[in-house]
């Protein structure tokens, strides 16, 4: 009885286990994607910084996170922290276009950290950055829905995800975030 249990202890942990220690191919660092306004954003050009990668919508109850998105960056901006808009529709919940994303971003909330174009998040047709998100950190990195977001440290590595409602100055957030510039 006591060997059963531990085939099935075991097997339990092998379906169970997490892939946050996943050796990394590739790093954030490695990819680019997209502006809203059609630049490329290569993401190289973050390399050595932490980055706060949020897929946003404009018709979802979090959409006020975009404020919250705003301040952390203008607090963190000039100590290295980079925070990534993502828009997508992956949920049904955003605009038509990019421009009305860019002027709803802008007029509503001021924003002026980098966004990305709208995006898919998840499934197939998942943007390559979420696809190698999945593959290296694994369910935790697929987002749920709107305004979930992926902390990825300084050397290009997921360290962390937040769910919807965990807002982007929560105090658990904002130490990880401290914990990652120092």
């Amino acid at each position: 009885m006591k060997n059963l249990l531990i085939i099935g202890v075991t097997i339990t942990m092998f379906f169970f286990k997490s892939s946050s220690n996943a050796n990394y191919e590739k790093i954030f660092y490695d990819f680019k994607i997209n502006s809203i306004s059609g630049d490329i954003i290569d993401l190289n050009d973050y390399r050595g910084k932490p980055v706060l990668v949020v897929n946003t919508a404009s018709y979802c109850g979090f959409t006020k996170q975009y404020a919250d998105m705003q301040k952390l960056w203008e607090k963190y901006k000039n100590k290295g922290l980079i925070v990534l808009g993502v828009p997508s529709n992956s949920f049904n919940q955003e605009k038509k276009n990019n421009d009305e994303v860019k002027e709803f971003c802008e007029v509503n909330f001021n924003i002026n950290f980098p966004i990305t174009e709208i995006t898919d998040v998840k499934g197939d047709n998942a943007h390559e950055i979420y696809k190698w998100a999945k593959e290296n950190h694994g369910k935790s990195a697929v987002p749920k829905w709107n305004f979930y977001k992926l902390l990825i440290n300084k050397e290009g590595r997921i360290v962390d995800t937040y769910a919807s409602l965990t807002n982007p100055t929560s105090k658990k957030i904002i130490n990880k975030i401290e914990s990652l510039l120092n």
